[in-house]
């Protein structure tokens, strides 16, 4: 749903910009409250994660394809905050690395497929939770009706931000039908990726779950008959840092194989938005990327001449350059904690 130049006028563009500044700026406040020693590596590995799935176009309908916004992942991972910045790094290293999604569209990006697809999930998500039985069952089935509603929201607020400030005269009618209609599917898809990781990732580390907060379970000893609470400075401190190690070198890993091999097997239907601007002739507006000329432009090496070869090692440097920049951020950002607090 990555929106190039040229669809949405100045004016508006330039409004959302201001909106998406605002609300980076309050996510960077905001995720000092979520984020931590233990969490802050996971975060950028959640940005380059999301990368690598936006690779993976999967086929929908009638010539097709969809992939992955990522919002309702990050939000139930890291937190509503780190979550819009774990997308907005994403789409920012797409803009400018590899010349997917308009420069100048870059606060409409953001406003649409970061802050929107967030703010929708994790209310979502939280009402779900809040309602459902505490139980890892739950918070799965939670991840993906929140996953599955973010994705159309955000098919509307492209539509609201295009009646606002589109740049051809089409039929909004046909274009929200249109837009919400093939967005519905890939919600289907966003969905089953969203639920499938945080259910992945809740079997083996719960307590870095943001969305799963206490849903593990404290070791306990009994101690005159009674169970009690092992104190946190007695739990097996080592083992946890090693699973936690582990699963960022698994996830990072997995990133690398998804963007580097498995990505050059992903549909090469148009995306949801780019069939209906065909269909509508919202494409006519379209202007060229400011990046085209860039040495990763449209996800290959340039003066590689082997597809296959090119696009994975495109997939590469963006999972790399993606890790890098997020970890970055989110260390930067992070709460500090006392050294008996780290576990």
């Amino acid at each position: 749903m990555h929106v190039p130049d040229g669809f949405i006028d100045a004016p508006m563009s330039a409004a959302t910009g201001v909106v998406a500044a605002g609300a980076i700026a309050v996510s960077l406040r905001g995720a000092r409250r979520e984020l931590d020693e233990r969490t802050a590596p996971l975060a950028g590995l959640v940005a380059a994660f999301i990368f690598a799935v936006q690779m993976l176009n999967f086929p929908v309908a009638a010539g097709t394809s969809g992939h992955l916004l990522g919002g309702a992942l990050a939000a139930i991972l890291v937190g509503p905050y780190t979550g819009v910045l774990c997308v907005s790094v994403v789409l920012l290293m797409q803009g400018i690395l590899f010349a997917d999604g308009g420069l100048t569209a870059l606060g409409v990006n953001i406003t649409d497929m970061a802050i929107t697809t967030t703010v929708v999930a994790y209310a979502v998500f939280r009402v779900l939770v809040k309602i459902l039985p505490r139980s890892r069952r739950s918070i799965t089935a939670a991840s993906f009706t929140a996953a599955l509603l973010s994705v159309p929201a955000a098919a509307l607020v492209f539509t609201l931000l295009y009646a606002l400030g589109g740049t051809t005269d089409v039929s909004l009618g046909k274009v929200a039908t249109a837009m919400i209609g093939v967005h519905v599917l890939i919600g289907v898809g966003e969905a089953a990726i969203t639920a499938l990781t945080v259910g992945a990732v809740i079997a083996v580390r719960p307590d870095l779950v943001y969305g799963a907060r206490g849903l593990e379970q404290r070791l306990k000893l009994r101690v005159n008959g009674e169970l009690v609470d092992v104190p946190a400075q007695l739990e097996p401190v080592a083992a946890r840092g090693a699973s936690r190690r582990k699963l960022w070198i698994g996830g990072l890993v997995t990133s690398l194989l998804l963007a580097g091999f498995v990505s050059f097997y992903a549909s090469s239907n148009p995306d949801g938005l780019e069939k209906v601007a065909a269909d509508q002739g919202i494409d006519r507006a379209a202007k060229e990327h400011s990046s085209a000329d860039s040495p990763l432009a449209d996800y290959g090496v340039r003066d590689v001449e082997d597809a296959r070869l090119s696009g994975g090692l495109a997939g590469v440097i963006g999972v790399g350059v993606t890790v890098v920049a997020g970890t970055g951020v989110f260390w930067a950002v992070r709460r500090r904690r006392s050294t008996s607090q780290v576990a």
